[in-house]
């Protein structure tokens, strides 16, 4: 048979099933939790895929070749 929670446990962030903490664990688990509670919230939505018109490997490419069928190997990819 269980007792029915106080509203100071019903409040509570966690709660103490097993052991005996001493104030120092207690106060380390405390702030482990809050640290990730704290950068739980400013995660940033991922980056969508980049586009090709900004992408810098653009402005690197080879030089055009000049020669016989030039022109038909210019639009191929590299």
């Amino acid at each position: 048979m269980s007792e029915e929670p106080t509203p100071e446990e019903r409040r509570a962030l966690f709660r103490v099933v097993r052991g005996e903490p001493d104030d120092v664990e207690v106060a380390a688990l405390t702030a482990v939790l809050a640290a990730v509670a704290a950068s739980a919230g400013t995660g940033t939505a991922p980056a969508g895929p980049a586009s090709t018109w900004t992408d810098p490997a653009a402005r690197m490419r080879a030089p055009i070749a000049v020669g016989p069928h030039a022109w038909r190997t210019s639009t191929w990819p590299r």
